[in-house]
């Protein structure tokens, strides 16, 4: 197994990035509002309280999503990336986000991805 996680910058594209992930094969994944260091050290957000906070967009002028998933192997992870790229572009242009794959060594609570594949698509 191994874990894919991708940091997107344009929040627009994050249902359309959903969209490409699940044709290549993922089945489901975790999805975060955050903010990049380089937003935070410039000024961009004023700061966060834990109750009551408004959503980083109303505080950065733009959010980032941070999406992870648990995919079954690196060929699940690589097609992961190609359908990303469709909608995004190339990860080496600035401003469009990041996306990393690494192998697990453990994961537990994890359906096995093949039953739920073939169950609900």
């Amino acid at each position: 197994m191994h874990m894919i996680m991708l940091v997107i910058d344009d929040p627009d594209l994050l249902d359309e990035v959903i969209q490409a992930w699940r044709s290549a094969g993922v089945t489901g994944a975790t999805i975060l509002e955050s903010m990049g260091a380089y937003r935070r050290e410039t000024g961009h957000v004023r700061g966060r309280y834990l109750f009551g906070m408004p959503a980083l967009a109303e505080t950065a002028g733009r959010a980032q999503y941070t999406l992870f998933a648990i995919v079954p192997d690196q060929n699940i992870a690589e097609l992961t990336l190609q359908a990303t790229e469709e909608i995004i572009g190339d990860l080496a242009q600035p401003d469009t986000g990041v996306f990393a794959a690494w192998e697990l060594s453990m994961a537990k609570g994890v359906p096995d991805n093949t039953e739920r594949r073939g169950a609900g698509e």
